[in-house]
């Protein structure tokens, strides 16, 4: 049998077959796994941004109700582990493993008999399928990897179909409109299954409505009470209202078609996470609304414990240092309107890794402009841009600033106007740049922001941990 390293590799040997979307091997390898999918009760949520954090509290408000529940989401953080859990603990090494020896005789005997080659991530949710089946989960809770209407995720049939905010990302496989890449996400919805909707642009709110009208599904609304017009219609609405919002989190109002909630709070930054918490709430509502009992103290406390770490995280106060895994239009202005809101007066020490492949040149128009100081860098990822490149891009972007290139350890600057405005730095490791980031810190009012990618944000998360429990990172506070 595998060992837990031997998973790992075969498991991310299958990058070799790159990204095939379509539902073909995926219903072929469960077939062979015994279908474990089928049996079991989900909760499943597509979307641009906000996936993550509305699976989390979801998940965190059935399991305060006493369910024990699967989540299952991507990518991981700091560990592979971390993609499929149960009741907010980890798949253990000795299981993964397990389970991962018995998919990849099931791969094996497709290939043998020329029925299939799964790619790495429809091989990882058939692991993650067996082993919330074997866990005998109340609850699934699953997140989409990309899309929706040919995501591997996409075999199952629901009992609510969650879609969060949609906006642009993965354009090459998804299109480039934004109708184009809601019909996509819309390919979860199921005939009859209820939908519930975060607020969306009229275009891709459009595509939505349509689907469900087509495939005769209760459509509920999730929006924000200040949109709401005079002849705007309540029916199958879930309406929100801010009470407050700080650094720490937010409280709020909530009006279901069925509850009324008031002074829910949660402890995730940002006014984004509003509409997540809404949502996640109202798609609770509707397993309430199928007579599956969901205790109002549970939706309270469940909400108030979520978290969902990478995502305006706030990792260390002293020095304080936040890490978002933002990687698109969408995250990058929704991180830069956190920064303008609740640290407007810090000095910020951007650090930024981004994905080639990524819209990174209007990425850097929305948040360089906001930033005091900028470190360009690498993330751990065969796409990732290289960092001196993504140093000279901003360099052209704003032609009057002065740039600093660390490269094989020799250092020049690039042409520019002396004094630098934004003093930009490149280095191509993450650990080099945490260390000039850490060294530029001067004041309490200084601050370091991390973004541009998850494949950088988890091992940044891990080196500061690392470093915060050796006590070496506040020498620079005065």
């Amino acid at each position: 049998m595998l060992n837990y390293n031997q998973a790992l590799d075969f498991i991310h040997g299958l990058n070799a077959f790159g990204t095939k979307l379509g539902l073909e091997n995926i219903t072929k390898l469960l077939e062979i796994l015994g279908n474990p999918h089928k049996d079991i009760k989900i909760i499943h949520v597509a979307g641009t941004n906000g996936k993550g954090s509305t699976c989390a509290m979801i998940d965190s408000i059935l399991r305060s109700d006493g369910y024990k529940v699967g989540l299952y989401t991507s990518p991981y953080l700091e560990v592979f582990n971390e993609r499929i859990q149960v009741n907010g603990k980890n798949i253990s090494d000795d299981d993964l493993a397990r389970l991962t020896d018995k998919v990849q005789k099931a791969v094996f005997y497709m290939r043998e008999n020329n029925i299939g080659s799964p790619t790495e991530f429809e091989v990882v949710t058939a692991i993650g399928f067996l082993y919330f089946y074997e866990q005998a989960v109340d609850f699934l809770v699953l997140e989409v990897g990309m899309g929706g209407r040919l995501d591997a995720t996409n075999v199952v049939t629901p009992l609510v179909s969650v879609i969060t905010p949609i906006s642009f990302d993965h354009q090459e496989y998804l299109g480039n409109t934004l109708s184009a890449i809601a019909k996509e996400k819309c390919g979860i919805i199921k005939p009859g299954v209820p939908v519930v909707t975060s607020p969306q642009e009229p275009e891709a709110l459009q595509v939505i409505e349509e689907t469900c009208k087509n495939l005769n599904c209760r459509l509920l609304k999730v929006i924000g009470e200040e949109s709401i017009s005079k002849d705007f219609d309540l029916h199958d609405t879930a309406t929100y209202k801010l009470v407050s919002d700080n650094d720490d989190g937010l409280i709020f109002d909530l009006k279901t078609p069925t509850e009324e909630f008031k002074n829910l709070e949660i402890h995730l930054i940002g006014r984004h996470q509003l509409s997540n918490a809404a949502t996640a709430v109202t798609a609770v509502d509707v397993l309430n609304m199928h007579g599956i009992d969901i205790k109002r103290e549970a939706i309270y406390a469940g909400l108030k414990n979520a978290r969902w770490p990478g995502r305006l995280e706030r990792i260390s106060q002293k020095p304080l240092i936040l890490i978002d895994g933002a990687h698109n239009i969408a995250g990058i202005r929704t991180l830069k309107d956190a920064l303008i809101r609740y640290y407007k007066d810090k000095k910020k020490i951007l650090v930024l890794g981004i994905l080639k492949d990524k819209d990174y040149k209007e990425m850097l128009k929305e948040i360089v402009p906001i930033a005091d100081v900028v470190i360009t860098t690498a993330p751990l990822s065969p796409r990732a841009l290289n960092a001196s490149e993504l140093a000279c891009t901003i360099c052209e972007m704003l032609d009057e600033k002065t740039i600093e290139i660390n490269d094989n350890d020799r250092q020049y600057i690039l042409p520019g106007k002396v004094p630098a405005e934004i003093p930009i730095y490149s280095r191509e490791k993450i650990e080099d740049a945490l260390n000039l980031a850490l060294s530029l810190i001067n004041s309490k009012e200084d601050m370091i922001v991390f973004a541009g990618s998850l494949y950088m944000i988890g091992y940044v998360r891990t080196l500061i941990k690392d470093r915060l429990a050796s006590d070496t990172m506040t020498s620079k506070i005065i």
